[in-house]
């Protein structure tokens, strides 16, 4: 039903005939000419219909926008005044000897000229995908998935299946569940990953193993997450956490490459400990240049703790932040970040703003001048590399509260004078991860998962100082967002009921939940290694969006609903009666 596509019809075709199909996108009508542009998923020509050309005319005339049509005509060359070189198609248009229609539109609930509410356009998901850019999207996710599973042939991965209808197992978020017919008040859940399944995988001797799976977690959602999500899961045996990193470094940087024809340098590693005090994240935006710059020492005496109210009982800093920009910081906005980090449990954000630091004291403005002297200002221009127009922000608290809240700060004093540039690319690896994290009543769970290793010289502390357990885990972080993770995996029985322990599994538990992986694990167990990569995020950060959503050819809003098809939907009593299914009202 075609000889071309619309998008790709250049100025080597003139006079020739061709047949296109696709959608009108806009026309124009100027009495003797009718002029539409014509639209496919490659791009939009221009059609031009001459009113002595009756019979295509008359039917050209009953168009509207977004009807579905074909059109027969030969090339043109476009006047040099009428070219439009904004498209690639701009040089040249098609003379339109005859038109057939095959569905002529109503008129769209959407408007893709103005701002559509969100909840419109997942409404009407498969108009919305009409738009260019949306299907930009999606054909660059359709390439990405092709150089993935390009590079892991290449590298001898096996693309291997694991189940959709799996056992319901706690790894950090709640399951979806599906209830079995068979075998009533028994359920399946769906896979959050296949991380149990990988591992089997390994202690069958595979070797190397990815899949391109949905995974569903049941949770808070946000602008970069949703209850079903696509990731690149990958393990391997015999393998260290640096050979993996090194060859997930080659991934990415192919993607990159093939992509967006961005080189990107080799990966740096930060330590999660490092991360955290420097930029008081786990996964920190390396554009922005700001750190966290502890200044503890410099106030280390009693009259200045007891003025910042510090709680010597506790593990404290003081510390602060940096910005270049500080005349652009009003009074007004200061008093709203100081709201803003409020809500991290800063108690107060105090500030020093260099304006002439040549001439001392009197040299600046400052809520906290009154502490201040000569010495003091030295040192702490000196620690800072301040220089005249920049604002300090100082923040004095508990560790944790100091960190997350200068962190927070960091990134909103970025995002608000728009300090990142464009089309650059800073991936970091973030290593050494604590293994456990400890709640207010002392109880221990992981902070990955549970089938995480420690580091080597770490077992010993697994029996006396589960504080200090560091696990051979990393994250890889690009721009701010983390878009993978992974862990060396336990393959020792012992250990991994050591760990089952720790984290308060009883031993039921332990049996009931991962019973056959304890029994595997005793069958000669290889070491083992993997990775998950969200492929979602990776696409969003390609495509430069700010949402998942625009990523995902049929998303779901925040409240995990499916506004096109009504998902969740009620089911009839004879159906829950099927499946032993009470609803009971709250």
């Amino acid at each position: 039903m075609r000889t071309k596509y619309c998008g790709n019809i250049r100025i080597i075709d003139l006079d020739k005939s061709v047949v296109l199909s696709g959608w009108v996108n806009k026309i124009r009508n100027f009495g003797q000419f009718i002029f539409i542009d014509m639209r496919d998923y490659t791009g939009i020509v221009q059609v031009i219909f001459e009113s002595d050309n009756h019979s295509a005319f008359k039917k050209a005339l009953s168009l509207k926008n977004e009807s579905c049509i074909q059109i027969i005509g030969i090339v043109k060359k476009r006047d040099v005044k009428n070219r439009n070189l904004k498209i690639n198609t701009g040089e040249i248009e098609i003379l339109a000897k005859k038109i057939n229609i095959f569905n002529i539109s109503q008129p769209l609930p959407l408007d893709h000229l103005n701002n559509n509410s969100d909840d419109l356009r997942l409404k009407y998901r498969y108009l919305d995908l009409r738009q260019l850019n949306l299907f930009e999207n999606l054909k660059v996710r359709s390439q990405v998935t092709y150089l993935i599973r390009t590079f892991m042939t290449k590298k001898n991965f096996l693309d291997i299946e694991t189940p959709f209808l799996t056992k319901s197992t706690p790894e950090g978020a709640r399951d979806y569940l599906v209830p079995s017919r068979n075998h009533l008040g028994k359920f399946y859940a769906l896979p959050q990953s296949p991380q149990l399944f990988k591992q089997l995988l390994m202690i069958s001797g595979i070797d190397k193993y990815y899949q391109i799976i949905k995974c569903f977690r049941d949770e808070d959602l946000r602008s970069d997450r949703q209850p079903e999500f696509t990731q690149v899961d990958i393990e391997v045996s015999f393998m260290n956490s640096l050979k993996i990193r090194k060859i997930i470094e080659q991934l990415i940087k192919k993607i990159w490459f093939k992509i967006l024809n961005y080189n990107l340098n080799k990966f740096p590693t930060m330590s999660f400990h490092e991360a955290i005090k420097r930029y008081g994240s786990d996964k920190p935006d390396l554009r922005n240049s700001m750190e966290i710059i502890d200044i503890f020492n410099i106030f280390n005496q009693k009259k200045f703790l007891e003025f910042f109210k510090i709680n010597l009982s506790k593990k404290n800093r003081i510390a602060l932040l940096c910005f270049s920009e500080g005349e652009k910081i009003s009074r007004k906005k200061l008093e709203k970040y100081s709201d803003y980090v409020n809500q991290f449990g800063a108690k107060k954000l105090f500030y020093i703003k260099i304006k002439k630091y040549e001439i001392g004291i009197e040299g600046i403005e400052s809520s906290i001048k009154s502490i201040l002297n000569e010495t003091i200002l030295n040192k702490i221009i000196n620690k800072t590399s301040a220089k005249n127009g920049d604002i300090l922000f100082i923040i004095a608290d508990t560790e944790d509260i100091v960190n997350k809240s200068l962190g927070m700060l960091r990134i909103k004093l970025g995002n608000d004078f728009k300090i990142y540039k464009k089309n650059v690319w800073k991936p970091v690896w973030i290593i050494n991860f604590p293994m456990f994290k400890k709640d207010s009543v002392g109880n221990f769970s992981s902070i990955h998962h549970p089938f995480t290793a420690c580091k080597k010289n770490h077992e010993k502390k697994l029996f006396n100082d589960l504080d200090n357990v560091i696990s051979d885990s990393y994250d890889l972080v690009m721009n701010g967002y983390e878009i993978g993770g992974g862990s060396v995996r336990i393959h020792d029985v012992k250990i991994q009921n050591k760990i089952f322990n720790i984290i308060g599994l009883s031993k039921k538990d332990q049996k009931e939940k991962f019973g056959f992986l304890i029994e595997a694990l005793k069958y000669g167990a290889p070491p083992h290694a993997g990775i998950a990569l969200g492929l979602d995020r990776i696409i969003m950060l390609l495509r430069q969006t700010n949402n998942i959503r625009d990523v995902i050819a049929f998303p779901k809003t925040t409240s995990a609903s499916c506004l096109m098809t009504n998902a969740p939907s009620m089911l009839k009593n004879q159906d829950l009666h099927e499946l032993g299914i009470n609803i009971i009202e709250k």
